[in-house]
C-alpha cells in the first residue's frame, strides 16, 4: 500500500509546540524537561542551529548503562548525531525509511536552516492508520455502490 501524504500534512494536525534544550545543559534538565512535559524525546539547538536529539533512548544507553550521572553529563556529550532531518515538503514514505534504516523514533522538521516541528514515530503510525481507515470507508462505498461517480 502506497502512503500519500506529506510532513506538512501531519504537522497541520499537531499543537506546534516544540520543547528544546542545549548541549551545555545537563542531562538532568533535559530529562527533567522531558517528564514535565511528557515526551520522549528534545531537540538540541545550539545557536538556533538544531545540533542533535537527545531521547530517553539515549539516556538510558549512554548514561544508566554507562554508569554515568545525568547531573555530571552534559547534553551535547550524549546527543545522538548527526542530526537526521526532514523538511515540510519531504514524503511520510521518506521519513518512515529514515527512521527504519536509522533506528530513530524522532524526525526534527527543518526549513532554511530554522526549527519548524518534529516528527515521531506515533505521528506517522497515526497517519498510517488514519489513511488506511480513509481507503477502507472509499471502498466500502464503492462496494456498496455510494460512490459517487
Amino acid at each position: 500500500m502506497e502512503i500519500h501524504g506529506t510532513v506538512r500534512d501531519i504537522l497541520q494536525n499537531k499543537s506546534g509546540e516544540l520543547w528544546t534544550t542545549t548541549p551545555h545543559s545537563t542531562v538532568y534538565e533535559a530529562i527533567g524537561l522531558m517528564g514535565e512535559k511528557n515526551i520522549g524525546a528534545v531537540i538540541v539547538v545550539d545557536h538556533n542551529e538544531v545540533v542533535g536529539v537527545l531521547s530517553e533512548r539515549d539516556y538510558s544507553r549512554k548514561v544508566v548503562l554507562q554508569g554515568r550521572t545525568s547531573r555530571d553529563t552534559l547534553v551535547g556529550e550524549i546527543l545522538s548525531r548527526p542530526v537526521i532531518a526532514v523538511r515540510r515538503k519531504d514524503s511520510i514514505e521518506k521519513c518512515m525509511q529514515l527512521m527504519t534504516s536509522n533506528r530513530i523514533r524522532h524526525l526534527p522538521v527543518v526549513e532554511d536552516g530554522k526549527l519548524v516541528g518534529l516528527i515521531s514515530i506515533g505521528d506517522l503510525v497515526n497517519w498510517v492508520m488514519h489513511s488506511q481507515r480513509h481507503t477502507i470507508l472509499q471502498l466500502q462505498g464503492y462496494i456498496s455502490g455510494d460512490y459517487p461517480g
